[in-house]
């Protein structure tokens, strides 16, 4: 969504927010910095506020967790809940502003994994064709054992 020759790109960001009417202050661009260095990772807030710290000593708590409500407003960033009570953001890089891509999360260690393939795409055709209802995203997850967890039971 927000590429530059095939690289996300804050600069991009910073255009997109201010076409919304907002600023691309310090805080802001060091969050999404954090995330851009972080793509592998789904960060919580206080992981995202740790990365900033060392970005931004001065940033608050509260102001990170304003800017990820922010982000994820504009469709910048994707929340996700795993279950576990705690949420957790990434950068949303599709073209369409979509989420697309399924998780694997070990049971054992909690160890976030992605599935790149869309396993849904088919079905959601069908659902939209069948059922007339216009999908705008999905979200599955998969719970199981990480390869290092099965090997450590065994």
């Amino acid at each position: 969504m927000f590429e530059k020759d095939g690289e996300l790109d804050a600069e991009k960001i910073g255009d997109m927010l201010r076409c919304k009417g907002y600023k691309l202050t310090v805080q802001r661009k060091a969050v999404i910095e954090v995330f851009l260095e972080n793509m592998d990772r789904h960060l919580s807030p206080e992981e995202v506020y740790e990365h900033v710290k060392d970005i931004y000593p001065d940033i608050g708590l509260a102001t990170v967790y304003r800017t990820l409500q922010l982000f994820e407003k504009l469709g910048v960033l994707y929340r996700l809940n795993f279950d576990d009570g705690c949420s957790r953001y990434e950068l949303i890089n599709d073209k369409d502003g979509r989420h697309h891509h399924h998780h694997l999360i070990c049971l054992d260690c909690g160890k976030v994994m992605e599935v790149k393939l869309d396993l849904l795409d088919n079905l959601e055709n069908e659902i939209e064709t069948e059922g007339k209802f216009t999908i705008v995203d999905h979200n599955l997850k998969f719970f199981g054992y990480c390869s290092d967890c099965k090997s450590k039971s065994h």
